[in-house]
């Protein structure tokens, strides 16, 4: 390989850079700091250039994380790792935060665990292997799975904060990152972990072992490979003390009435037919449960986790003597998850030059959610679809009398006979215990091949390759899932009774139907996603020189086929429609379909002069169905003298939607949410039936799917910043950055078809007199977002009672982010520090603070994690005015934890690595988030680690 000195000026910051990327490795070699002479440094290709050269010189913003650092922070996962790194979202990304079902927007995403960098998604973040594409995972296909990375084969984690459009690809948009594994391996090791929680729960174990023979040098050949296993653990929300949604004194309350023991519904042609008034206040009752009413057995006697519906914190006077059942408690807040991964490598060195080489990647990974039993509500339905599905009342028969006539007579007793219409079924709103807690099963088998080539050209450097990528996914119901015409069947005729209390239990008939209409073992949806790319690049000096040195170039070429196909259960009849509330329905099939894209990029750096640098690089990019795009970048850095250099980058991006956007089919459900009233005569939606327009829409449905009309999206990066190196022992990085994204491609929230209706009218579909019926949630082209941020890395090295220690400080300062429905509006205020219900939660400020300490066979390292505070959530109640919570705070609390590690390498061939992770217990922050927005009561996953204080070991055996 050719190597080539650094330049003088350049000396005293390339030392500086390369030593805060590698100190930990090099303080485990060595006791005091090297007197070496500078020494030449190899060239070679860094995440965001095809160019090879010293990686220190780049003008691009990389983070570097070596293995040995990894495991140091005790660090087993992508996932985990991300979390450790400031760049990366606090979002919904995760498997703590996707815990819950997957929301229409995202369907699909059972067991994913996605990168986000710098809040632009995981389907804008490209995720490499040793440089080249993996394929996305089968059923969410648009984002690449990081449980499916072979992390223990890891040698080190290149992560481009930057745009990178113009050298890899259109959908480059939030970053890079490149997990690069060694080229070789000779010898044997086997490494095993464990981190176990002190409070239980949530476990992780790992096993590796990876092999190889061979010596490139001498025997021309080296073959490696290694595999890996990982077990995570279940998490439950009621393991946790912090997961409790009942904390209706700071303002936290379920907004729930589908309780044990059902809470009655006030429907057409039901037992209620009209508001009841309660006499206390002639305040009109709309859902009321007997338990609660006065001289009722209150409603924690309904059974585990029922509690009173608190209608001040949700200005929902008509639930005034409704209950509620804390379901955050009985959901999983961190999935269980399976995974064995294998990588392998053949390396042959055809001559000096060059050399041939096979890659293969496999994994197969089962993650399993578990959620809390069905929510089952009665329904007038408006629409033949609903009519199909909806579930039908408790009726009065001669089964069902007894338990009719107690709510009748509880309801009659206090609030009279008015608008009470005996012998009609009762409507309510129930959770099913008996059909106990629901289940999907998602299993990915994930592969990739490459055969690839690399070597020199006389004084170029070339690199080819043939790669094919697939994974496979299939999610399969577990418990908790039954075929809709037997379970409306088991409703009507009075089986199944939603009125009883604990210790009461259903009839031997009505289990026995239920276990007949069990849906457990039916596919739900079945995926794959493969892309076969062809792939050549060429990189070299083009002989002439500027006054800065050599100018040097790379141009390249690749062909790729992305294909795709998604499909529902393989019973015929009626689809996933005809299994109560499994996410998704038949109409999802979607037969294969494929696209073919070509690309022709080129790449030049120009030593303008010894202090300035340019690099110019452009891509264009030829979509099937979209035709083609050119995305330039330019880049810079200027270096005026040895201690200082800037740096700066524009580049724009161009991404198509995926084939899930495009062209699934549009799935119609019944809404069964919060109560909803018509925005168009309701400011707000919030139903409330002393105010005329307020009334509560019932029988509606929900649409979402694809939109074949969507147009591609469009960006622009921009970055400028300095890297700092006054003395060999300390460097400071500081870079601003910005994106801009428009006609960016989403599932319109219901926040936002409330917040906007101005602007969706059109997506609330109404009948001839008018009645809202249905409401259109599928993808669509929005305005688009801006976002601003400053990134910060700082490095100090020194000397301590005969050791070397490095102090490491990372932070993100987010500055802006805003958004837009029409590309005609301006942008919006900027929601950084601001809570935010669905997806990104945009902190201002974020760090990881490191110190470590080396001296002969130890390493210790201690690491603070901090995550800024924000402005909490506010329910209607008290946004209103009408009621303040005792201990309502408006701010979320900074949440900070602590990492310990120490590693020891006292026994030859032998390394342990002890560690305790969130040394403190801290739990995370209370905030007023819930379910209705994502995973986590009383705590968000974005932010918080549920698992508490952790202690890990591993050990690692070298042969």
């Amino acid at each position: 390989m050719s190597v080539r000195t650094p330049h003088p000026k350049r000396h005293r910051l390339a030392v500086a850079l390369l030593a805060s990327l590698c100190v930990p490795t090099i303080a485990a070699a060595q006791d005091t700091p090297s007197t070496q002479a500078p020494q030449e440094l190899d060239r070679v290709t860094v995440t965001g250039s095809r160019i090879k050269r010293t990686d220190i010189e780049a003008a691009l913003p990389v983070t570097v994380m070596q293995k040995q650092e990894i495991e140091q922070q005790g660090i087993t996962s992508a996932e985990q790792l991300l979390q450790f790194l400031n760049i990366a979202s606090n979002s919904s990304d995760s498997l703590a935060a996707n815990s819950g079902i997957a929301p229409p927007g995202t369907r699909g995403n059972n067991g994913v665990s996605g990168a986000n960098l710098r809040g632009q998604g995981a389907d804008a973040t490209l995720v490499l292997l040793n440089g080249r594409r993996v394929a996305t995972h089968g059923l969410a296909g648009q984002v690449v799975d990081l449980n499916s990375i072979p992390f223990a084969a890891i040698e080190r984690v290149e992560v481009l904060r930057d745009g990178a459009s113009a050298v890899y690809g259109t959908d480059a948009i939030g970053g890079v990152i490149n997990f690069i594994t060694r080229n070789d391996y000779r010898g044997a090791a086997i490494t095993g972990g464990v981190d176990v929680t002190e409070e239980g729960g949530g476990n992780i174990y790992t096993a590796n072992i990876i092999g190889g023979a061979g010596d490139l040098d001498s025997d021309r050949w080296n073959v490696w490979g290694a595999v890996s296993y990982k077990r995570n653990e279940i998490l439950r929300g009621s393991d946790r003390d912090f997961s409790n949604s009942f904390q209706a004194d700071r303002g936290l309350s379920p907004d729930t009435s589908g309780t044990p023991f059902a809470t009655v519904t006030n429907l057409a042609g039901g037992l209620i037919s009209g508001n009841l008034v309660d006499p206390r206040d002639g305040a009109l009752i709309s859902r009321p449960n007997i338990l609660d009413l006065p001289g009722g057995a209150g409603c924690e006697a309904g059974g585990d986790m029922m509690g009173p519906y608190d209608e001040r914190i949700w200005a929902q006077t008509v639930n005034r003597y409704a209950c509620a059942w804390d379901y955050g408690r009985a959901r999983t807040i961190q999935q269980p998850v399976e995974s064995v991964q294998f990588l392998g490598r053949a390396t042959f060195m055809l001559s000096d030059n060059h050399q041939a080489y096979v890659e293969l990647m496999g994994s197969d990974v089962k993650a399993t959610r578990h959620f809390e039993a069905q929510q089952i509500s009665s329904s007038i339905p408006t629409t033949p679809t609903a009519a199909a599905t909806a579930l039908d009342a408790y009726p009065l028969n001669d089964l069902t009398r007894e338990t009719y006539d107690m709510v009748y007579n509880a309801l009659a007793d206090y609030f009279g006979t008015a608008n009470l219409v005996y012998g009609n079924p009762i409507n309510y709103r129930w959770r099913c215990y008996a059909c106990g807690p629901r289940q999907i099963e998602t299993s990915t088998k994930s592969a990739r091949l490459v055969l690839g080539f690399e070597g020199s050209l006389g004084s170029w450097d070339y690199s080819a390759g043939l790669s094919r990528a697939v994974s496979r996914s299939e999610s399969v119901l577990g418990t908790g899932y039954y075929y809709t015409p037997q379970l409306k069947a088991a409703l009507a005729s009075g089986l199944l009774n939603p009125f009883l209390m604990p210790g009461q239990e259903q009839s031997e008939a009505a289990m026995s139907a239920l276990r007949a209409a069990s849906a457990a073992g039916v596919q739900l949806y079945r995926g794959e996603t493969t892309s076969t790319i062809l792939d050549a690049s060429f990189s070299g000096g083009l002989g002439f020189n500027l006054p800065g040195g050599e100018v040097q170039a790379a141009v390249g070429a690749d062909l790729r086929r992305e294909e795709y196909e998604f499909n529902g259960p393989a019973a015929a009849a009626g689809g996933n429609a005809w299994i109560f509330g499994a996410p998704g329905d038949a109409v999802n099939y979607l037969a294969p379909v494929h696209r073919d894209v070509k690309a022709v990029f080129v790449e030049a750096y120009l030593p303008l002069f010894d202090s300035l640098e340019l690099t110019l690089a452009g891509r264009h990019d030829r979509y099937d169905g979209f035709g083609g795009t050119t995305n330039p970048k330019y880049s810079f850095k200027y270096q005026p003298v040895e201690w200082l250099a800037f740096r700066g980058a524009y580049s724009t991006g161009f991404k198509v939607p995926s084939f899930a956007q495009l062209f699934r089919g549009t799935t119609e459900s019944v809404y069964t949410a919060r109560g909803l009233a018509d925005p168009a005569t309701c400011p707000g939606a919030i139903p409330n039936p002393a105010v005329a327009g307020c009334e509560e829409i019932t029988g509606m449905t929900v649409l979402s799917g694809g939109n074949p009309n969507l147009a591609p999206e469009e960006s622009k990066q921009k970055s400028i910043g300095f890297v700092l190196a006054p003395t060999a022992n300390f460097n400071l990085s500081v870079d601003w950055w910005e994106i801009e994204r428009i006609n960016t491609i989403r599932g319109v929230t219901l926040d936002t078809l409330i917040a906007e209706y101005d602007l969706f009218t059109a997506n609330w579909i109404r009948d001839a007199s008018g009645e809202v019926v249905q409401i259109d949630q599928r993808f669509v082209n929005t305005g688009g977002t801006l976002t601003r941020g400053v990134e910060l890395d700082a490095n100090l090295v020194g000397e301590l009672a005969g050791g070397n220690w490095r102090l490491h400080l990372n932070g993100n300062y987010l500055d802006t982010f805003k958004s837009k429905s029409l590309a005609s509006q301006p942008y919006g205020d900027s929601t950084v520090g601001l809570y935010e219900p669905y997806f990104n939660l945009p902190l201002k400020w974020k760090h990881t603070l490191g110190f470590t300490w080396s001296k002969g066979d130890w390493i210790h390292s201690l690491t603070q994690i901090y995550r800024d505070g924000y402005t909490d959530y506010v329910p209607p109640g008290i946004r209103n005015g009408s009621y303040m919570p005792e201990r309502w705070e408006p701010e979320v609390d900074d949440y900070t934890t602590y990492n310990y590690s120490v590693a020891w390498t006292g026994i030859d061939s032998l390394k342990l690595t002890f560690g305790v992770r969130n040394v403190l217990n801290t739990d995370p922050p209370f905030t007023l988030r819930y379910l209705d927005h994502g995973d986590g009561a009383g705590w968000d996953a974005r932010v918080g680690d549920p698992r508490g204080r952790a202690f890990t070991l591993q050990a690692e055996y070298t042969f």
